[in-house]
């Protein structure tokens, strides 16, 4: 299991919101390639990257931040965010992103998101945002009547390296993940699932350990790692110990 620190880029600047609302924003850093060096100084193995501007827009809006994130770090990169297009995805891979997550085309083109999971094996991923179980694109600022879990098995067998699951609700609220609807989507599907939205200390990674999330492939942190809800070193080790 992966404990993925979150860099959500909006205007160039590292920021976290609240239940996605872009008015509800908070900067963290004006520098995303430093933080997220930062990051892997602490440890941590892979890197998960939001444009948040990109994803309302539908294209590449923070490429600078990315491209500056990825001129910093030698850990994995994952990126998300208004990619839609095969262009898209040929072009992040190319510089360097490891596995490019697709989200509002995942819902309206899921053809795409199969086409694009063939043509770069392991480099494509889901990411499914759900508010009351129901599937929220463009940016979330539109629910679907699509159930998260019908969404995941539109791509079972289809070459999907990941679902990332966020419940909208829990996102930036520091709630703690939502356990029960992320362990019944896992149970549910064959493609691994990595649970977002809402973590918020070091009992949410005790409550990864148990046997009921094992089959669960990471977890995403942000507003607890940046307010120092979380101890980056506690959690790493955590989870290093439960690995051994």
């Amino acid at each position: 299991m992966i404990l993925y620190p979150a860099i959500d880029l909006k205007n160039g600047q590292c920021v976290r919101l609240q239940q996605g609302d872009m008015n509800k924003a908070t900067v963290f850093n004006d520098d995303p390639g430093a933080q997220a060096a930062h990051f892997e100084t602490q440890g941590f193995e892979a890197l998960h990257v939001v444009d948040l501007d990109g994803a309302f827009a539908g294209e590449a809006i923070n490429g600078a931040a990315v491209e500056s994130i990825l001129s910093r770090v030698k850990f994995p990169v994952q990126l998300g965010g208004g990619i839609r297009r095969m262009a898209q995805v040929e072009g992040w891979v190319k510089l360097g992103i490891s596995r490019v997550i697709i989200g509002t085309a995942a819902l309206r083109d899921p053809a795409f998101v199969k086409a694009a999971a063939k043509a770069f094996p392991g480099k494509v991923a889901v990411g499914i945002d759900a508010r009351d179980g129901r599937v929220a694109v463009e940016g979330w600022a539109e629910t679907s009547d699509m159930l998260a879990v019908d969404l995941g098995r539109r791509f079972e067998d289809a070459g999907v390296a990941a679902i990332i699951y966020t419940n909208i609700a829990r996102d930036g609220m520091l709630s703690g993940l939502d356990f029960e609807g992320t362990i019944a989507l896992g149970a549910a599907l064959s493609i691994p699932v990595i649970a977002s939205g809402g973590l918020a200390s070091i009992k949410d990674i005790e409550r990864l350990m148990q046997p009921d999330c094992a089959h669960l492939a990471g977890a995403i942190t942000g507003r607890a790692l940046y307010d120092g809800r979380l101890n980056a070193a506690e959690a790493l080790a955590l989870m290093q110990r439960r690995a051994a």
